[in-house]
């Protein structure tokens, strides 16, 4: 039977970005204050380190915002089946983000697998980056509407028909820099890998020396990986020694 296991064999390229999207997460945050909450920020934070570090997918990058996750892949695991890809992040994420906000209802994911080169990953994330921009503008501006006295359904219509000039001038005239809000929520986070230099005890010699060890980093300061600095710092944090 096992020859009737649909998509059972379909595998990717190396490498791809497994992209995670919150399934109905507008009733998740209903409980969370907007538009932009903290403590939910935080657990999204977790779940993307957990993703990082204890999903067994071992990636190099992992980029979030809002209730997205794009992780990148450049090292083979489970045989890069697609499906077996895309459930694990889905179910980890899903159960992660469970233990860390403790919600008192399930909350799912959805996957999808996008097969890029290397080089392909800044303008991928450029693109996830924008939409975290649109996503803060359209954030900020509907709380303003809906503190207003519109219903959320009123004020989303009114901002379907506002162009991005027009949704900066109304939060300006409400008192609010978009520009100056915080770098996480205009930019996404990250995680990735870095190293630090400890001192390390040999104890066949007796002696201690500085070593190198690896740290997954967590960053809130991100650069705009439209520019050619962003696409540099992308390159630098999936490049390894052996690649250089």
């Amino acid at each position: 039977m096992k020859d009737r296991e649909i998509f059972s064999r379909l595998a990717t390229t190396l490498p791809c970005v497994l992209r995670l999207d919150g399934r109905a997460f507008h009733t998740v945050t209903s409980a969370y204050e907007k538009p932009f909450d903290e403590n939910f920020s935080a657990c999204f934070v977790k779940t993307a380190e957990s993703l990082f570090s204890a999903s067994g997918l071992s990636p190099d990058f992992v980029y979030t915002f809002s209730d997205e996750i794009s992780i990148f892949l450049q090292k083979p695991v489970f045989d890069c089946r697609v499906e077996k890809l895309v459930s694990v992040a889905a179910a980890h994420a899903a159960s992660a983000f469970t233990l860390f906000s403790n919600a008192e209802q399930p909350v799912s994911f959805d996957a999808r697998v996008i097969p890029i080169s290397k080089d392909q990953l800044p303008a991928y994330l450029a693109w996830r980056q924008a939409e975290a921009w649109r996503n803060h503008i359209n954030g900020y501006c509907q709380k303003l509407l809906t503190d207003s006295s519109m219903t959320s359904t009123q004020a989303q219509r009114k901002l379907d028909g506002m162009n991005a000039g027009a949704l900066h001038e109304l939060a300006f005239e409400n008192g609010i820099n978009l520009a100056a809000t915080p770098a996480w929520q205009r930019r996404g986070i990250a995680v990735y890998r870095g190293t630090v230099e400890k001192m390390g005890y040999n104890p066949k010699t007796g002696e201690s020396k500085p070593v190198t060890r690896n740290i997954a980093v967590t960053d809130y300061e991100l650069p705009l990986f439209k520019t050619p600095n962003g696409q540099k710092w992308v390159m630098e944090k999936v490049t390894s020694p052996t690649d250089i």
